[in-house]
């Protein structure tokens, strides 16, 4: 693994209040309403780039995991706006429920996701996509069949990660369009090495963000995300009935064309809120040194980490992190 440190003030568990940071903003839209009919307002407002062949990048979990996107927010979402749409998914890396096409094809059908056809991208291989500007990688390998799409529509759960800090739209397409056997190991493992994890911390980061880039470059204008605040567990789905218990306070839904705007307004959002309120999820974040993925998509030219939050609730009104979090009633199961 690499010794090279990290750009002074760019380090993965330093958090870069918004005062401190400085270029263009993007809109970052947002709404306190975690429904169906929530969801389809605010896909309203970025889905105009989304033409031709869809797919729906999802994180459709390990079987009964208990946090992911309800199935029936999404159904709905396809038949009233997308009916021509599949949603796609890639192998894992880790041995699972949805390691080999077979047993994920199962855990699809346990966890409810029939309504729509899933395109498991690597079931019959891979294909490189170019990373522009990569310090680890000049090319990542994805499945192939993301090749059959013309637009990206990037639906993510936002939550903790074990390995990322957080998993945000940066992590649903970095690790999630890579194929399980060649892209995934590029970014989780040092060749030749007997540990598949031993990649982490800044390193790691860069790496899943390299990944990212590859797919932001590959749509164009042609990709638009969607980050669900809700039932944020420390741990990612990946985990399954594993995960930690939430313990974080439900938010909201947050869209944008911007995938940078998009993922550090969520963050902003979580450090915005009381200490007991974000304790977790924060020390989660920083302790994985996850905020790097934030920084390197600002060298990578991904995005802007300034932005200006629009709630769509009330009238399209441009509204302060502190407001939206404000008086969130404590996570309680559903």
């Amino acid at each position: 693994m690499s010794n090279q440190k990290p750009v002074p003030g760019t380090g993965g568990d330093h958090y870069i209040p918004y005062e401190e940071r400085s270029g263009a903003q993007s809109v970052v839209y947002f709404t306190r309403d975690l429904s169906a009919e929530g969801l389809q307002r605010i896909y309203e407002r970025i889905h105009g780039g989304l033409t031709g062949r869809v797919g729906i990048k999802l994180h459709t979990g390990e079987p009964h995991g208990p946090n992911i996107i309800p199935r029936s927010w999404v159904q709905e979402l396809i038949q009233k706006e997308l009916p021509d749409a599949a949603i796609v998914e890639t192998n894992t890396y880790y041995d699972g429920g949805r390691y080999t096409t077979e047993n994920h094809r199962e855990t699809l059908k346990v966890n409810g996701w029939t309504f729509c056809p899933v395109d498991i991208m690597d079931e019959d291989g891979t294909t490189a996509l170019p990373v522009k500007g990569g310090k680890w990688f000049t090319e990542m390998h994805m499945g192939k069949n993301i090749l059959n799409y013309d637009s990206l529509f990037v639906l993510t759960h936002f939550k903790g990660h074990s390995k990322g800090g957080f998993g945000g739209s940066n992590k649903n397409i970095g690790i999630g369009c890579a194929d399980g056997r060649i892209g995934k190991a590029m970014i989780h493992t040092t060749p030749g090495s007997d540990d598949m994890w031993d990649i982490s911390n800044e390193e790691f980061m860069e790496r899943m963000t390299e990944s990212a880039k590859a797919v932001v470059d590959h749509f164009g204008e042609h990709i638009s995300y969607i980050n669900v605040m809700r039932n944020m567990s420390v741990s990612c789905d990946c985990e399954g009935t594993a995960a930690e218990p939430v313990v974080t306070p439900n938010v909201g839904i947050l869209a944008s064309l911007d995938i940078l705007a998009v993922d550090q307004a969520c963050v902003d959002l979580v450090y915005a809120m009381k200490e007991e309120e974000h304790h977790a999820l924060v020390e989660r974040i920083e302790s994985r040194h996850g905020l790097r993925q934030l920084s390197y998509m600002k060298e990578l030219h991904m995005g802007n980490d300034r932005y200006r939050l629009i709630d769509i609730d009330n009238g399209d009104q441009k509204i302060s992190l502190q407001d939206a979090v404000k008086d969130l009633a404590p996570f309680q199961a559903e």
